[in-house]
């Protein structure tokens, strides 16, 4: 009796605990199973809502030449992609997209096709614009700041490689402000996002939807992607984009020297910090420079109240500066600072394409 008791308070209490470790246990059962399958936010898992929202505005463009007498018919010149970023039709491209088109067959995803010969350039940046002409408006995207970008941003390429339309590819910022000697006047971002021939002109995406470069260019030894490349930053193609459709064409000035950045290795030997300014190394015959004093061995340090720090920050500031007016241009000439006001021309449409002979 006493060992049947036992037995059943025993058995008792085993379920008692049973229970209670059940009772106990079960949240945890749940926070561990959350734990293992974490909900994630859909853009980590997925780019649907951002590619959906892009794609339509994404065009291919085939670029076309005059007439063959032989055939009748127009010579076909080039194939690559473009944006709308106005819902009137205006499309960004690559100049050399179109470079040499008398007319351009522009074609949506949505299947509809436009024939243009609206078509505007500048070669030394390799950006252009087309415009096509529509009964309603456009899908279009918004160009945004590239100068907010980080490197590790997410981006996205769209286009048309090896005529492949509408296709997406994905990857990062790997760096900002390339200058690798491509175009005269540069801003490039880098990606690794895959970008191929076809790809040109086509947007480079930043996950809110919004157009920060325009894919132009991959540095490959195959001629295929291998990981780099490159997009002209938005802020530069709004820049050029804007003196298009305003002027029809981008009027820069130019001082017309020779130049030479101020190295570790340079600046010991004239006595200047780093960084501090670039080197004149030639001043061309009849060149703004020329009329306005500067000599061979100068060391610019501002143009127009800009500091200087390389070649690259003095094309940029020269080529803003009013055509027509006088600039205060800051040297250091043997050691010792002057200030020189010289009137900047316009820059020769063939300026840094084919230079002044030597």
């Amino acid at each position: 009796m006493q060992s049947s008791t036992r037995i059943l308070l025993a058995l008792t209490c085993l379920t008692i605990g049973a229970v209670g470790g059940a009772l106990i246990w079960a949240p945890y059962q749940s926070i561990i199973g959350q734990a293992k399958a974490p909900i994630l936010p859909t853009e980590i898992t997925s780019y649907r809502d951002v590619v959906k929202s892009v794609v339509p505005a994404v065009v291919s463009i085939e670029s076309r030449g005059k007439v063959r007498r032989l055939t009748g018919k127009p010579a076909e010149l080039g194939f690559g992609s473009g944006v709308i970023v106005d819902p009137k039709g205006i499309i960004l491209t690559n100049y050399h997209v179109i470079e040499g088109a008398d007319s351009v067959e522009v074609s949506l995803p949505d299947g509809r096709k436009f024939i243009s010969k609206d078509i505007l350039g500048d070669r030394k940046t390799d950006l252009a614009i087309i415009r096509i002409q529509s009964d309603k408006p456009l899908p279009f995207l918004e160009l945004g700041d590239s100068d907010q970008l980080e490197v590790g941003d997410r981006v996205l390429a769209v286009g048309a490689p090896f005529g492949l339309t509408g296709t997406v590819t994905h990857g990062i910022i790997s760096a900002k402000s390339r200058n690798l000697k491509l175009n005269f006047y540069e801003d490039f971002l880098q990606t690794d996002a895959a970008i191929n021939p076809g790809n040109s002109g086509g947007p480079l995406i930043s996950l809110d939807g919004k157009v920060i470069g325009i894919n132009s260019a991959i540095k490959s030894k195959s001629g295929g992607f291998q990981g780099i490349g490159l997009a002209i930053s938005s802020n530069l193609a709004k820049e050029i984009m804007t003196q298009l459709l305003r002027d029809g064409v981008v009027r820069r000035g130019y001082l017309g020297v020779q130049i030479r950045d101020v190295d570790s290795e340079v600046a010991p030997k004239l006595g200047v910090k780093e960084s501090e300014g670039v080197l004149i190394t030639k001043v061309f015959e009849n060149s703004p420079g020329a009329k306005g004093g500067l000599r061979a061995g100068d060391i610019i340090s501002s143009v127009g109240g800009k500091n200087v720090k390389d070649g690259l920050t003095l094309q940029r500031a020269v080529a803003s500066l009013p055509v027509g007016k006088e600039a205060d241009v800051a040297i250091i000439r043997e050691g010792k600072p002057q200030r020189l006001r010289i009137k900047i021309e316009e820059q020769p449409e063939e300026y840094g394409i084919i230079l002044p002979n030597d």
